[in-house]
């Protein structure tokens, strides 16, 4: 179900602050979008491709991958908390470690992860994270993990085709994925068989 309030009444405000609800929420350009918590399998899938990518890609760059970080546009100052979104994962290399402002970064990191749940507004963010100049997006539906991989060109993005065996390349990164099994999610550096997952990890 879908809602739009004028003005949210403040015991709501206060009761999303006490529950913990409220760390998901963005600010729009001043509008305030209040997302629940995501699932289990929403967790465990974002977790463990954490857990891949510091491992495999961030450890042997010097890079760095976080997990709900506010993204805010460069410049923004303390005004950031009146514009921002919160992917689920950012992919950070050294020379974009500028950005990092603690509570939020200014401007764009590499990479943005968003891990598509029902009635998300996972591709409404794309406008957004074009204007904050990240290079690649990887949208992926939670439930059965197929990627879709947009790639920013002239300030825009377009959307890159798998291969033919279902693999998308991310060519900033050198990180090749596709759904793989039935709710599963393979990942691999690309030419490196080794460092080919299947996430998450079975049970």
């Amino acid at each position: 179900m879908r809602a739009v309030m004028p003005s949210v009444p403040q015991f709501i405000l206060d009761w999303r602050k006490r529950t913990g609800i409220a760390q998901r929420d963005e600010m729009w350009e001043g509008v305030l979008h209040m997302s629940p918590e995501p699932d289990r399998e929403h967790q465990d899938f974002e977790g463990a491709l954490e857990t891949w990518l510091r491992i495999h890609w961030a450890r042997a760059r010097g890079a760095r991958v976080h997990h709900r970080i506010n993204l805010s546009p460069a410049g923004s100052g303390s005004g950031w908390i009146h514009n921002y979104r919160i992917p689920d994962l950012v992919l950070l290399t050294r020379e974009r470690f500028s950005i990092d402002r603690r509570t939020h970064f200014e401007g764009g990191p590499n990479v943005a992860v968003e891990i598509r749940s029902p009635d998300d507004e996972s591709e409404s963010k794309l406008p957004f994270y074009a204007q904050l100049g990240i290079l690649e997006v990887w949208i992926i539906d939670r439930d059965t993990k197929q990627p879709d991989l947009y790639v920013l060109a002239d300030d825009a993005y377009q959307k890159n085709p798998a291969d033919e065996h279902g693999w998308f390349r991310s060519a900033r990164t050198g990180i090749e994925f596709r759904a793989g099994r039935a709710g599963k999610f393979e990942i691999r550096l690309t030419g490196d068989e080794s460092s080919c997952e299947e996430l998450p990890e079975s049970a």
